[in-house]
């Protein structure tokens, strides 16, 4: 049972999960706080279908849904600031499946259905004066954002830069054509020709990034809708930006949920 609250003044009548993430859901409080502190409490994730089953719950929907939501609060604080100083930008391909193409007559299912969803991926990358005699890069990562996007066209990878990165950064991109109005939007843009064998000196964590984001995913879901490809990676980004707050991310996520409204997401 949801405990109401009434205002004294106006004498409205409303609940405690009213202009929050739970708002509308009939799965209990504790449900959320497991859920809370199951993703908060490692590094990789969980599916539906096993946050299911350790809630006991008989219907797989509600806890779908409930994860989605988590996944889209995470997006909405990220989306919050923007990365600066030194950024790394580049593109990722994710394997997805459209739904509507494979319920579509003539359209295949599993395999037939899959495709490569773009997205694009940067890094706060500052060079490191010292490094030690390790495989990691020279380079220290700060924060960094994932966005899928439709096409890979200017006036698209312009407009996520302008949303995601401060004006007064300094970008390195590869040299794709459609990199090369970046300079209009930021500080500074230095594109080069990057060959495979250099990518992990020249654009070495948004590489990383894209890498154990796909892992990752890979571990964890037999197939990803492209619709909702945007909330795993929400997830990804939210956890390794907040890496070093250890016990304190479960606090975070928690006040994240109630400071946005369900019909927000």
């Amino acid at each position: 049972m949801v405990p109401h609250v009434r205002d004294k003044k106006c004498k409205f009548k409303t609940t405690l999960r009213s202009g929050t993430v739970m708002q509308s859901s009939k799965l209990p409080f504790q449900d959320w706080y497991i859920v809370m502190h199951l993703i908060t409490s490692t590094k990789k994730s969980f599916s539906a279908k096993e946050i299911q089953r350790q809630l006991g719950r008989k219907r797989y929907q509600p806890v779908w849904e409930m994860l989605h939501k988590l996944r889209s609060v995470m997006g909405l604080r990220d989306g919050e600031y923007k990365i600066d100083g030194e950024v790394e930008l580049d593109e990722g391909f994710f394997e997805t499946v459209d739904v509507d193409l494979a319920d579509k007559s003539g359209g295949k299912r599993g395999r037939g259905s899959e495709k490569q969803t773009k997205v694009m991926v940067m890094a706060e990358s500052k060079k490191v004066d010292q490094v030690k005699k390790t495989k990691r890069p020279d380079k220290k990562v700060g924060f960094i954002k994932m966005k899928v996007v439709k096409n890979l066209k200017s006036e698209t990878v312009n407009k996520v830069v302008e949303e995601s990165i401060n004006e007064q950064s300094i970008v390195t991109t590869d040299a794709y054509p459609s990199y090369n109005n970046v300079k209009k939007v930021v500080k500074a843009h230095f594109p080069q020709v990057v060959k495979p064998k250099n990518a992990g000196k020249i654009l070495p964590w948004v590489h990383i990034a894209i890498a154990n984001s796909k892992r990752l995913l890979l571990d964890i879901y037999h197939r990803i809708n492209d619709d909702f490809l945007q909330n795993y990676l929400n997830e990804f980004c939210y956890k390794f930006n907040r890496r070093y707050m250890q016990d304190k991310l479960f606090d975070r996520l928690l006040v994240a949920s109630v400071s946005y409204r369900w019909n927000q997401l």
